[in-house]
């Protein structure tokens, strides 16, 4: 038996297994973990093994494979595409692979790369594109380098293409702070601008990554502060795409909670600028959860609302059902409300919710600088003050705002 596999001697190839068959021998996590990208393929896999585990047996009653019950005999292979031999057993391997070679069947074998016909890569799938990393059977090595590449065109250091983006705008959600949150599709964007319009809560660190030929436009809203207005934040965004520049809108946690992305949407749209919109993580989940506080909890509440903080319950403008959202019995994330927070928890006391209802107030979360508060409704003014505690901050009402790990 020759061993082909052990040195640089592979040729790297992409298998078009759609409706051939497929054979792989073993049932247990080796052969689980190989499954579902043979699925996906759209092979017809047919399983043979003494036992599987729950996963693959859930695929066959799902339908996705076939599965015998028994042990392997020569002759399994038969009409077979590819083979893959995943047993804990080297001798039945060896076998395996044995009658692959003599039926012309590449047979990869699990338990040893060397000795197989063929040599599963470390693989992974990116915008269409298949990705496939081998290293002369070191598994590690090639999973090392496929996860490097992965993330070097995630984050558009690792170019996939030669062409500029077309010219028009995206609005993308930067998350709720730490730069390793903003999702990938968003860094890969961020990366090909050409013209960058950031908020002030956008993570300063993606900025930091921009080349020298970015022009980057600060559109920072301080709160109740200096503030770009939104007609001039339109008109950069629609010049820079009109000019033929690829312009990144750049914002904190998601463009479409409470940070005007629609409204920008409908600008650039009325001015006839293509517009793609990238969800971001927002801030009113990940940054409790940064805490230690989950919004919902089996068995403690079964709705989150999350509420606009910018005005105070009593101003004209205010949008929000107070009395309603006192008399709910679930969480309340508040954003934007750190400077009112007195006047939300009054009116909270005065339509019912409990004094006692743990407040928890998260300042600057999942950075670094994070500072976590805990009071309830009756004493988080005061404590607030005390603590000075400053924006951007999100204030948690509700049983969960009162978990801790810690707690016994």
């Amino acid at each position: 038996m020759t061993a082909a596999t052990g040195d640089e001697t592979n040729y790297l190839v992409g298998l078009n297994l759609a409706d051939r068959r497929v054979v792989v021998v073993g049932g247990g996590t080796v052969a689980q973990r190989r499954l579902g990208l043979l699925i996906a393929s759209g092979a017809q896999v047919h399983l043979i093994s003494r036992e599987v585990t729950p996963a693959v047996e859930g695929m066959a009653t799902a339908g996705q494979i076939t599965v015998e019950l028994r042990e392997y005999r020569d002759g399994d292979l038969a009409d077979a595409w590819y083979a893959i031999a995943c047993t804990d057993e080297p001798d039945t391997n060896a076998a395996i692979v044995a009658e692959a070679e003599r039926n012309r069947v590449f047979c990869v074998r699990a338990d040893n790369a060397r000795y197989g016909t063929a040599v599963t890569p470390a693989s992974a799938s990116y915008d269409g594109m298949s990705i496939g990393v081998l290293a002369g059977g070191d598994h590690r090595r090639s999973a090392a380098v496929r996860t490097a590449l992965v993330e070097g065109l995630q984050s558009g250091a690792v170019a996939d293409t030669a062409e500029s983006p077309a010219a028009g705008v995206a609005l993308v959600g930067g998350g709720p702070g730490d730069p390793d949150l903003i999702t990938v599709r968003g860094r890969r964007l961020l990366a090909r601008a050409d013209v960058v319009v950031a908020d002030r809560l956008a993570p300063p660190e993606l900025l930091a990554e921009l080349g020298s030929d970015v022009e980057v436009i600060d559109a920072a809203k301080i709160p109740y502060g200096r503030a770009m207005a939104q007609e001039a934040i339109n008109a950069a965004l629609i010049d820079g795409a009109k000019a033929g520049k690829f312009v990144v809108r750049l914002k904190g946690g998601d463009p479409y909670v409470f940070g005007r992305g629609y409204e920008e949407l409908e600008a650039c749209a009325a001015a006839g600028v293509p517009v793609t919109v990238v969800p971001g993580i927002t801030s009113a989940i990940s940054v409790p959860s940064a805490a230690g506080i989950p919004v919902t909890h089996r068995g403690v509440t079964h709705e989150f609302v999350v509420v606009s903080g910018h005005v105070a319950p009593d101003h004209p403008d205010s949008l929000v059902d107070w009395s309603a959202l006192a008399r709910l019995k679930g969480t309340i994330v508040l954003l934007m409300a750190v400077e009112r927070i007195e006047a939300f928890a009054t009116v909270l006391m005065d339509g019912g919710r409990p004094v006692d209802t743990p407040v928890t107030v998260i300042q600057e979360g999942t950075l670094r600088t994070q500072r976590t508060l805990r009071a309830d409704l009756q004493t988080v003014a005061a404590r607030v003050k005390e603590e000075q505690i400053r924006p951007p901050a999100i204030v948690v009402i509700g049983p969960v705002a009162g978990f801790s790990v810690d707690a016994g």
